[in-house]
């Protein structure tokens, strides 16, 4: 069983990741700043009091050398809880590479066993805030949701702002969109930061739409989950390969819409760090001699959102690294 002082630990671990991979913003080296934050955030696991495995991270073993699949990080002693662990330690790395808005580092946090292990395939995504919740649906057309979001928070189509990713793959929901009358905002990438906006009523931020990754969207469904919002997700394969792997995986039906409790079950704790900065969380700002960071901490459990504004000295802290 998870501390609730843990949710408050947890964010060390994504202060580290964002401190690492914004020094090399706008560098245009996104493997770079990556792997910064890939170092970053491996050391400061070692700090916490958890016996935890990595259900989603970097790769597969012989992909990533560290924050891979299945690797033990934490503390690990005899008291320690065990817990699953979802992480991207630079979520849009080109966003960060090329100093663009929304690169968030991001840790998810259950007990073993409750987040999925998402094969490295697409999903597709449907995220709303909580004033949506229970409107969404991904057996229906988006221009049915649409309408049933509007219903639920008792605004017309017109008044909605969809998120989605800017993708060729898009190009038939984008105009399905336009045609039911809503707004839209195409972003180049972070799709888990733009999930969480829709629950934040200051980023004007409505629904996500589209398709992306499965592995953050499994992230984005328990951040959603902690924050009371609404997720539902279908896993795409590209390529046989692809559905092979899943079904490799336990993934029995293609064919399945999972909800964010599915995806992510029990107790959730959820962390995020600004990189550069978003719709809700400012990014690193470096001063002589350290650094401040915005973050944002939730427990599913009571639905708690700290908002955490921090001062980093680095000559009292050696492992951020000056």
């Amino acid at each position: 069983m998870m501390d609730r002082n843990l949710a408050l630990e947890v964010v060390r671990v994504t202060e580290m990741a964002a401190i690492a991979a914004a020094r090399l913003m706008g560098r245009g080296e996104k493997d770079l700043s990556d792997q910064a934050a890939v170092d970053a955030m491996r050391r400061a696991f070692d700090a916490l009091h958890i016996h935890g495995t990595v259900v989603i991270g970097e790769g597969e073993r012989d992909e990533a050398p560290m924050l891979y699949i299945g690797e033990e990080v934490g503390r690990r002693d005899a008291d320690d809880p065990d817990v699953d662990i979802a992480l991207d330690p630079l979520e849009g790395t080109n966003l960060c590479a090329y100093g663009r808005p929304g690169a968030i580092a991001v840790v998810a946090m259950a007990d073993r066993g409750n987040l999925l292990n998402a094969p490295d395939t697409y999903m597709e995504k449907l995220a709303v805030g909580p004033r949506a919740k229970g409107a969404i649906d991904l057996h229906r057309t988006p221009t049915e949701n649409l309408r049933s979001i509007a219903a639920k928070m008792a605004r017309r189509v017109e008044d909605l702002t969809v998120i989605i990713l800017d993708r060729p793959r898009h190009e038939n929901l984008i105009a399905e969109v336009r045609a039911a009358g809503a707004r839209i905002r195409l972003i180049e990438d972070g799709d888990v930061a733009a999930a969480i906006a829709t629950c934040f009523e200051d980023t004007g931020v409505d629904v996500l739409m589209g398709t992306g990754g499965a592995p953050e969207g499994v992230i984005a469904a328990a951040a959603l989950k902690s924050v009371g919002g609404d997720f539902q997700g279908r896993l795409q394969p590209r390529n046989p390969e692809e559905a092979a792997r899943a079904r490799a995986m336990g993934v029995a039906d293609l064919s399945r819409v999972y909800t964010a409790e599915e995806l992510a079950r029990g107790e959730v704790m959820f962390a995020a760090t600004g990189v550069t900065g978003g719709d809700f969380l400012k990014g690193v700002r470096f001063f002589g001699g350290g650094a401040e960071t915005t973050s944002v901490v939730m427990r599913s459990k009571t639905g708690t959102v700290r908002y955490i504004q921090a001062t980093h000295r680095f000559d009292k802290k050696p492992g951020y690294t000056p």
